[in-house]
């Protein structure tokens, strides 16, 4: 017990832990990663719990599964578009009868700083009918964690927990409860709560639509109205509260406002609000859910503003000042900044990173072939697509690039080339390499090879780079068009004619450029 100051994803891991964890899986993605480093600097020195990551988000979320039959309190974590992975243990895990409580962390990116869309996870939680709890600040990350824990046990449900960027890496002073035991190993005594039998699963499925509805009037009894206005009523959820505040203060009548603070929606609450005023103004950060279900709730009532009406950005991140407007407040005045144009500073690969070399090596080894196709996929190698090395074609999600360089190869596309990190070759890439040996395809695989998840902070790989060959050879490629390189300038004109005879091979080659991440190296030093 105390006080201390935490980030998000901080306050999330040690509500966790305070709640009785005894086991944390992920895979990383920013903005979530550092709740399982936070678990594994703690495994380390405790020794007290299980803090692994894992090869997807998927056997992320099958992993916590088993821990949770065996009565355990577990946690899961990762990155939105992480979630997709994850997507068919997740929606089948809302029928089965948790026994030990499963919170699962998704962290969202609006704005994009570092992901490839604004994907707004409460979307997933309500198509799943899973709970969802959405913290506002810091405070409300460690104590809904907790409480997320209970509800899961009590409902035999998992608990998703979403998070926004500006919350999991901002800090604050967070006041902490004192640590619970964990459970003891006890496992789900009813299988037949775990077996997705069409026989058991429809009555199962019948459960989960009535342990919604109780979800909901725990909702509706922790949801609170404030009263304001007949004018103006506000619905704010998440983070976004913390934007309408720091507003609230100018404007000229205070509004009815409601705080959403956990879904299913407390519909009789939102109903309540509607009644007592004529325009409501709905804040959200992410997509408009709340927003486009007042249209279904309502039978008829006051307007409505926000994303969908265009009163609020429909893209990127919320901000005091970007919803103004909507509050019917002027712009806040600002210092003005005259004759400074920022300097540019596109994303670029660090001074001396193994990907420059090994994408130099294999430009020049595509020199003279206009009908090619050059597939990358989610990591520090993405910046390949810029310049000056303008080296990759298509960047889509994460083992994408083996499987579109197999579809373009089907095409008729030559050379078809597929150009993956070691830890996403693992992470969803490898399935994609069985299905080209299988169809005989023709097409080059080029693992960059640096022996660390490099784009996330240099988290260990799943299983050590010297082991690609074996794996390669275990899929079905024929060893002998199977090349392990130095992603080293003093090996390229070697690296360029190896590459060039694969290149031109009909069927499945693999090239694996060894050269350990830079960063990655720094980080073992200070450790």
């Amino acid at each position: 017990m105390g006080f201390e100051t935490l980030m998000g994803d901080e306050a999330i891991a040690l509500g966790a832990l305070h709640a009785g964890l005894s086991a944390a899986f992920a895979y990383p993605g920013t903005p979530s990663t550092e709740i399982m480093e936070y678990y594994q600097d703690h495994a380390a020195r405790e020794g007290d719990i299980v803090a692994q990551w894992c090869a997807n988000e998927k056997t992320a979320y099958e992993s916590a599964l088993g821990a949770s039959y065996a009565g355990r309190r577990v946690m899961v974590s990762m990155k939105h578009v992480g979630l997709n992975v994850a997507a068919d243990p997740f929606v089948n895990s809302a029928l089965v009868k948790i026994k030990g409580g499963l919170v699962v962390v998704v962290a969202d990116d609006p704005g994009m700083h570092s992901s490839q869309d604004e994907q707004d996870s409460r979307a997933l939680a309500e198509f799943a009918r899973v709970p969802c709890f959405e913290p506002s600040d810091q405070q409300e990350a460690y104590d809904m964690t907790r409480k997320a824990f209970e509800v899961s046990e009590r409902h035999s449900c998992p608990v998703l927990v979403r998070i926004t960027t500006r919350l999991a890496h901002s800090r604050a002073v967070v006041e902490l409860g004192s640590r619970l035991p964990q459970n003891p190993v006890q496992k789900a005594a009813d299988r037949w709560g775990w077996t997705l039998m069409p026989h058991s699963a429809r009555g199962l499925w019948r459960d989960l639509l009535a342990k919604y509805e109780l979800l909901r009037a725990e909702a509706e009894a922790e949801a609170v109205i404030e009263a304001g206005s007949s004018e103006v009523g506000v619905i704010t959820t998440g983070l976004a509260r913390e934007y309408y505040l720091e507003n609230a203060g100018e404007m000229a009548a205070k509004p009815t406002w409601l705080h959403i603070g956990r879904y299913p929606m407390p519909y009789a609450k939102i109903r309540e609000l509607c009644g007592r005023v004529k325009k409501v103004i709905v804040i959200e950060e992410g997509n408009p859910l709340v927003e486009r279900n007042l249209r279904g709730i309502l039978e008829r009532g006051p307007a409505i503003e926000g994303k969908e009406s265009g009163a609020i950005p429909l893209t990127g991140e919320l901000t005091p000042d970007n919803i103004r407007p909507a509050l019917g407040l002027p712009p806040r005045a600002g210092q003005a900044c005259r004759d400074i144009v920022p300097a540019k500073r596109p994303p670029q690969l660090c001074q001396g990173c193994p990907h420059i070399d090994s994408y130099a090596f294999l430009k020049e080894a595509l020199a003279g072939y206009p009908q090619r196709s050059v597939n990358s996929d989610i990591g520090c190698y993405t910046l390949g697509a810029m310049a000056p090395y303008d080296a990759i074609e298509t960047v889509v999600e994460m083992g994408a690039s083996v499987g579109m360089a197999r579809g373009a190869a089907a095409a008729g596309l030559t050379p078809a080339v597929a150009v993956v990190g070691d830890s996403t070759f693992y992470h969803s890439g490898l399935p994609n390499l069985i299905d080209a040996v299988s169809h005989k395809t023709n097409m080059t695989l080029l693992v960059l090879d640096n022996d660390t998840t490099g784009m996330t902070g240099a988290q260990p790989t799943i299983i050590p780079g010297k082991r690609l060959k074996d794996i390669a050879v275990a899929c079905g490629v024929d060893p002998a068009h199977i090349h392990v390189v130095d992603a080293h300038k003093k090996d390229h004109a070697a690296n360029v004619e190896i590459m060039k005879r694969e290149l031109a091979y009909e069927g499945v080659s693999v090239v694996i450029a060894v050269r350990a991440c830079i960063e990655a190296l720094k980080k073992a030093r200070k450790a």
